[in-house]
């Protein structure tokens, strides 16, 4: 009987060592590539700092922590400065509309498009690596809540500024893939963990910004609180600055939108995990 060996280790010395050179390789473009990205991060070149982390995402291996939060500042940064564009670009455009500027208000409409298209094609771009890299390569718990977060987060960027059934469609991606954050957070992380905490905080943002649906917003957020409070002696020195930088963010939202819905529901900015200077990935880790 002829026995046929398909072990690796049975190829010609050549063939091995070309294998192993390969997985060399591979480790080094890793290492450049992270330490690019650290670079970009340093000298405030985001769109660098993303492509670079793209570069490992692709190799369908699962992050580090420290790969994953450089990934989400990368984006964090691309994605803020384009939203706050749009923001200002916005208020401008309503404020010509007021005073009767139409000529003025389609010059902005025009470029706030602009700026939208710059939106959507980050968002997309992310939901790519995503979808067909991250989610697929990740096994812990942790990194599954992260990447669905992401997800609900990105889509949620995308339903600040679509309208009609394109805004319908991406809310409900955002909305499934918070759930599906959740589910995985609830039996995965304790509640004090800061990834479930800003997960939380970002879930109730979009109940209260996109859904239009304060009660529910408020009761996420407090539910979140109360239950981190409750444990808050089980929490780690590592973690702590961030959830309790959270629990603060979860606590003011509270009190912003228990005090505007009975008045007049006022659509004030709202803090959410990416509302602070040190970002998504310093929060959210």
């Amino acid at each position: 009987m002829k026995i046929t060996v398909r072990s690796s280790w049975c190829q010609k010395p050549r063939e091995r060592a070309s294998a192993f050179g390969s997985a060399m390789a591979s480790s080094s473009d890793r290492e450049t590539a992270v330490y690019v990205a650290k670079l970009a991060e340093q000298a405030e070149r985001y769109d660098e700092m993303v492509e670079s982390m793209k570069k490992v995402a692709k190799m369908d291996v699962e992050l580090t922590i420290e790969e994953r939060n450089l990934l989400s500042v990368g984006y964090k940064n691309v994605i803020g400065s384009r939203r706050a564009s749009w923001r200002i670009l916005s208020s401008i455009e309503q404020k010509e509309e007021s005073r009767g500027n139409e000529q003025n208000a389609k010059r902005i409409k025009e470029y706030r498009r602009k700026v939208e298209l710059e939106l959507t094609n980050i968002c997309n771009d992310i939901m790519t690596v995503v979808d067909e890299h991250l989610i697929p390569s990740c096994t812990a718990g942790e990194s599954t809540v992260f990447y669905y977060k992401m997800k609900g987060d990105y889509y949620r960027y995308l339903a600040e500024f679509k309208a009609g059934n394109d805004r319908n469609d991406v809310a409900d991606q955002s909305l499934k893939a918070y759930e599906l954050a959740t589910n995985s957070a609830e039996t995965e992380l304790p509640p004090t963990h800061p990834i479930r905490l800003g997960l939380a905080l970002n879930f109730s943002v979009f109940y209260y910004e996109i859904l239009n649906s304060p009660e529910r917003a408020c009761h996420l957020a407090k539910q979140a609180f109360d239950e981190a409070i409750s444990e808050l002696d089980t929490l780690n020195e590592e973690s702590y600055k961030d959830s309790t930088l959270i629990l603060q963010l979860l606590r003011d939202n509270l009190t912003l939108w228990t005090s505007d819905i009975p008045e007049d529901g006022d659509e004030g900015q709202k803090l959410d995990a990416t509302s602070k200077v040190v970002g998504e990935g310093a929060i959210a880790k």
